[in-house]
């Protein structure tokens, strides 16, 4: 996530406002991206309020999902698979992440010591 995120710095945010404006939403949220994209996964990598990380990291697919794979939920590319395939990676992975926690070597773990 995070280099979809340094994509974003780099680029602007001004297509996903774009979508958010379509899909009735506020254009503000689009600066939402910068926090579950590049914010939340420094914090999983980190293993720094990992927990909380991962839930808003698993918010932010579900918009992504919302906005973007809505109407192509059930394609398959050209080589068979499905094309939400990498978003719903993401967003198993943070929910995996909210149950397991940040583990041994984190600083979460460091923290409830």
């Amino acid at each position: 996530m995070l280099f979809h995120g340094y994509t974003k710095l780099v680029h602007g945010v001004d297509k996903i406002a774009a979508g958010l404006v379509k899909s009735g939403l506020p254009e503000f949220l689009a600066y939402g991206v910068y926090i579950g994209e590049v914010l939340l996964p420094v914090l999983i990598i980190l293993g720094l309020f990992t927990r909380l990380a991962a839930l808003g990291m698993c918010i932010t697919m579900v918009f992504a999902i919302y906005l973007v794979f809505w109407e192509k939920l059930f394609l398959l590319t050209k080589n068979g698979a499905p094309v939400i395939e990498l978003p719903l990676l993401y967003l198993i992975l943070s929910i995996v992440i909210f149950f397991i926690g940040a583990g041994k070597y984190s600083f979460d773990g460091k923290r409830n010591k």
